[in-house]
């Protein structure tokens, strides 16, 4: 999804998509089902790589992987982003209101899937496909309902927050309740859209983006 980011990103920025195991190239790997372990192994692949100035763009489950991934940094001593993106996800510290829903039967499970409308429809009545998906599928799910917030200070970089208008999931106050996890600026913005709307709004968030990074790359210039 984010491979083609960096056509619509300001020049000089090189967009890092972050794989990981059971998805994509890695489908062959055991997927992680707790956040911690991941966290670090997240932190290891890339602390070495963070001498430039950088940023942090997560979507759903990726909002909350980016967030606690800037707190170990930090725990770690590594320089915070220069900005937080977090995308259709409450605020860490809000606790979930859905049923847990990753040890479903089969068939609930898939129910649950087309209800969230973020698996096209001929994925889930493909069922020799679906036998190789479930596995990765539950292990996301269960990965996300097993996070346990823990407090730490906030962070001091700025956070940028996204919501759909239309996400059941999702209400415009738990989106809201990311400013109190930053000491720097934060801004909100709400797309139209349902959970997903990070494809139907793709062209907006790519301009909210950009000018993030704009604003940043003249406000380092203007330091130099």
């Amino acid at each position: 999804m984010f491979k083609t980011w960096a056509e619509c990103l300001p020049q000089n920025t090189e967009v890092c998509a972050v794989e990981l195991p059971g998805h994509d190239r890695l489908f062959k790997e055991q997927p992680f089902i707790r956040l911690p372990p991941l966290i670090e192994a997240i932190a290891d692949s890339i602390d070495q790589s963070l001498e430039l100035p950088y940023v942090l763009f997560g979507h759903s489950m990726g909002a909350l992987l980016a967030f606690e991934l800037t707190r170990e940094l930090r725990r770690r001593g590594a320089p915070e982003p220069a900005k937080l993106f977090v995308s259709a996800h409450r605020a860490p510290h809000l606790p979930d209101p859905r049923p847990k829903v990753a040890e479903l039967s089969d068939a609930d499970f898939i129910d649950e899937l087309h209800r969230l409308q973020g698996t096209p429809p001929q994925t889930l009545e493909n069922s020799d496909l679906m036998v190789l998906l479930l596995p990765l599928l539950r292990a996301d799910f269960a990965l996300c309902e097993s996070y346990e917030y823990t407090q730490e200070v906030p962070l001091e970089c700025p956070i940028v927050a996204f919501g759909g208008l239309d996400d059941n999931e999702l209400k415009y106050q738990e989106v809201l309740s990311w400013g109190e996890h930053t000491t720097g600026k934060f801004h909100i913005y709400m797309m139209q859209g349902n959970h997903f709307f990070i494809h139907t709004a793709k062209k907006l968030i790519l301009e909210v983006v950009s000018d993030e990074l704009t604003m940043l790359k003249e406000a380092n210039v203007g330091r130099a």
